[in-house]
């Protein structure tokens, strides 16, 4: 019978919005003075993580292969220090119909202007490391909006009254967080007169402060006019959000494990010079206002918690265990463990393996493990 437990790793993702040796900050390791935005704990065939010593394959991918099993997630450490795109992720039904849409009109998938890579959704999840974890997610209430479209007014003059018209009105429509949004990607030609005077409004008003990190970033994208209509949500450690299918959303700066389905399937919506394409991701939008995007941890067991996540009609397939101290964990599938404080072994039966920080294991088959160990130490398995 093949072993329980296998070490792996992976090398670093250097985006260009990753934070100097973020990744070794958070696994504590040397650091390499390169920036390190995301490890990627997985079998995700453009990065799979490979197995550390002997084993009879050499990456994730292959393991799946040989065992006739799928990951149904890919776990991250993620370090940004500067906003990402904004972004919003299809369901399943939505990603299915969107492929097959794509293959029929021979669109390569790996072209640019591809908008799904895979027919599979992405609901994506993540708890902070650290305190002070930033991010856009989710609708603002419109009348807090409108607000702000008052407030800016006042401060920028006459000259861009009719695209701060405009807006307001669009916000005003039955279904005005949409078209109001996606006007901002319009192109019209009022946008980006607007989109500068916004940002130097930013730069001197508080109210507006949460402008400042995404337009150094992203100097004249119309993102940033977006970015007035989204929740600006704060983390400390050990809280979490869910992004389910729709949820518009940047993560701004900060440290974090995330959990996510293992898709590429992406509708951009702002700060990013990659393809934007407003029809789909107008499909694909969720364009409800407000809802706390926060996700409750529940206790699962001595020392253990448990982020479930879910939704209606799209289901995320997998859940994520913190441990803190000593316990035990009946794993219906695979799973991947990842130690980020403190120190831990794990046990199933009469296999053993010592996981301390920054160490990532594969559990390659269901199985009861205990945990002894104190620190923080996360697993990651299908729900």
């Amino acid at each position: 019978m093949t072993a329980v437990f296998w070490e792996i790793d992976n090398t670093p993702r250097d985006y260009a919005w990753g934070e100097i040796d973020g990744v070794a900050h958070v696994r504590g390791t040397a650091p390499t003075g390169l920036r390190e935005a995301e490890l990627w704990l997985g079998a995700h065939p453009a990065a799979p993580s490979r197995v550390v010593g002997d084993a009879p394959w050499q990456t994730l991918d292959e393991w799946e292969r040989a065992a006739g099993v799928r990951l149904p997630f890919l776990l991250k450490i993620l370090c940004a220090a500067e906003p990402l795109s904004l972004q919003a992720h299809p369901s399943t039904a939505q990603a299915q119909e969107g492929f097959a849409r794509e293959n029929e009109l021979g669109i390569p998938v790996d072209a640019p202007n591809r908008n799904y890579r895979d027919p599979n959704s992405k609901p994506e999840m993540i708890v902070a490391l650290h305190d002070g974890f930033e991010a856009l997610c989710g609708f603002r209430p419109v009348a807090d909006v409108q607000s702000d479209l008052e407030a800016l007014s006042a401060a920028i003059g006459p000259d861009h009254g009719s695209a701060l018209q405009a807006w307001s009105e669009l916000l005003a429509d039955a279904d005005g967080i949409r078209s109001a949004f996606l006007w901002l990607l319009s192109g019209d030609e009022r946008i980006a007169p607007l989109v500068a005077a916004v940002t130097e409004v930013g730069a001197a008003d508080d109210r507006f402060a949460v402008l400042r990190p995404i337009a150094q970033a992203h100097p004249g994208d119309p993102g940033i006019l977006g970015a007035l209509m989204l929740q600006h949500v704060t983390l400390r450690a050990g809280e979490a959000l869910w992004l389910p299918a729709g949820n518009i959303h940047a993560y701004l700066r900060g440290s974090g494990i995330e959990l996510m389905g293992p898709s590429d399937n992406v509708l951009r919506g702002g700060l990013t010079p990659k393809h934007i394409d407003t029809d789909e991701l107008g499909r694909v939008l969720d364009a409800r206002e407000g809802g706390d995007p926060r996700l409750d941890a529940s206790p699962a067991g001595d020392g253990i918690r448990v982020f479930r996540p879910g939704a209606p009609d799209d289901a995320p397939g997998f859940v994520l265990y913190e441990c803190t101290s000593a316990g035990e964990l009946d794993l219906a599938g695979a799973a991947v463990a990842l130690c980020t404080e403190g120190a831990f072994s794990l046990s199933s039966g009469d296999a053993t393996i010592d996981v301390p920080r920054g160490r990532a294991v594969l559990i390659a088959r269901a199985a009861r493990v205990h945990v002894e160990g104190e620190g923080r130490l996360f697993f990651a398995t299908g729900a």
